[in-house]
């Protein structure tokens, strides 16, 4: 099977420990880091203990803001170079977004919501290397998941995706069973869902499969951004919107926006999460940020375009609440799997963008999380807990002789063509607004304001 061209993209991070810096420093154009109060959770935790594997198309391992935060890793692309090369600077900017250190700029570089983890770096053939995707593009996805369960890692990030219509339903099928066993063996496994939102919203996997968390985006003024894809799939929405951090540019750093960012930050999160309550399953992590999310418009269920919310880290670590049962997930495993033909969503997207996620509550539990023990329909159908049934494989097969596939990387650099790869965009040139941006709204209507 052949593929298309994809996406380069870039990520964002956010520190710890870094002191207050001078306009114009990459630190202090990370909006995210001060949204989601970062240097307060900070005093609790940075994630030590943690592992996160992120898959992706090549790290630049010596970066400064990541030099000595990668694990051994492994390759799985077949490709040359192995896993340090990163000629897209994909890869990169998820591991930065996640654990970047901001060591480089003399302290002023960029940092990782969750600086403490350590990154276990996995690679694959996403198109980063060359504009060819690679045919078992979900199988070296699957290989890299079982990998990654093997090595321990607790939270695994698929900043990735690539079109439902255009899968082999047996690739699906496999990586379906992969997903459900990493699951059972206890790690989370975080994708974006995509940002084609107003290009036919077309369902991608891994992000719209079972066992997934899938993830949207939204921008600094709490709205759901025009781009980020709507469904079922979406469990939860995270900054990803003018976001600053390191990538492989000749500058250190790019400025960029997507549901890939979105997704690093919920992988962040959860990091952040276990790092603290060691002894907590996955799906009591992910259970406590459900519960802790900021709801859409105040609203008590969750929603095809903001999920259950805006995760909130700080409030989760501050009051999170019962944890609910061990062995029981809060994504419901009978959700019904979206279609794999362009949603309707797509049409509403505007609409949806422009409506604003609540601001926290005191206590940082929303009214009508889903329960320690949810009833299957009462998600309105969680896009992360789609089980593959028969009647999807038939779909699948009725395009299993689509020759070219569409891999849509989960984030967009402002100011480039959909394409990959092509130049970063490095800071120092501040593209304009992407046309999801919306003008500030007041603090209450804002999920993250203090």
């Amino acid at each position: 099977m052949l593929a298309t061209a994809v996406l380069a993209a870039g990520a964002l991070v956010g520190s710890a420990a870094a002191p207050a810096l001078a306009d114009g420093s990459i630190r202090a154009n990370q909006w995210h880091l001060d949204a989601m109060h970062a240097p307060d959770m900070w005093k609790t935790t940075k994630g030590e203990g943690i592992t996160v594997a992120v898959i992706d198309g090549g790290f630049k391992l010596d970066h400064p803001d990541l030099a000595g935060q990668f694990l051994p890793g492994k390759d799985f692309s077949g490709s040359s170079g192995g896993v340090g090369l990163d000629v897209g600077g994909h890869g990169t900017q998820m591991a930065s977004l996640i654990a970047g250190t901001g060591k480089g700029q003399g302290g002023a570089g960029a940092y990782g919501l969750a600086p403490g983890v350590k990154i276990l770096p996995l690679k694959i053939a996403n198109g980063s290397e060359g504009s060819s995707i690679s045919a078992d593009f979900l199988s070296q996805i699957g290989q890299a998941v079982d990998y990654a369960v093997s090595q321990g890692a607790k939270v695994i990030n698929i900043s990735q995706g690539m079109a439902a219509v255009r899968t082999s339903p047996v690739d699906v099928a496999k990586l379906n069973q992969i997903l459900a066993s990493a699951r059972a063996k206890g790690a989370l496994v975080v994708s974006s869902v995509g940002n084609s939102a107003q290009d036919g919203n077309l369902v991608e996997y891994p992000g719209a499969l079972p066992n997934v968390v899938g993830v949207g985006a939204i921008n600094r003024s709490g709205t759901v951004t025009a781009e980020s894809q709507t469904g079922p799939q979406v469990a939860l929405v995270g900054p990803g919107d003018e976001m600053v951090e390191a990538c492989t540019s000749e500058t250190g750093y790019c400025k960029s926006h997507g549901t890939s960012d979105a997704a690093a930050l919920v992988s962040a999160s959860a990091a952040l999460i276990w790092s603290v309550h060691k002894d907590w399953t996955a799906n009591q992590v992910l259970r406590v940020l459900i519960n802790t999310a900021s709801r859409p418009n105040g609203g008590t269920v969750r929603t095809d375009d903001a999920g259950w919310g805006a995760v909130r880290p700080r409030i989760a670590l501050t009051d999170p609440g019962d944890p609910g049962p061990a062995n029981v997930s809060p994504l419901p495993a009978d959700a019904a799997v979206p279609s794999a033909a362009p949603s309707s969503s797509a049409s509403v997207s505007a609409t949806a963008s422009a409506v604003p996620v609540p601001v926290e509550t005191p206590t940082g539990v929303a009214a009508g999380a889903p329960s320690a023990r949810p009833e299957a329909e009462s998600s309105s159908g969680s896009g992360s807990a789609l089980p593959i049934v028969a009647g999807v494989v038939a779909g699948l097969v009725l395009v299993a002789g689509v020759v070219f596939v569409v891999v849509r990387r989960r984030r967009r650099p402002d100011a480039r063509p959909e394409v990959a790869p092509v130049p970063q965009q490095p800071m120092g040139a501040v593209p304009p607004p992407p046309p999801s941006y919306q003008p500030p709204v007041p603090p209450e209507d804002n999920p993250y304001a203090r």
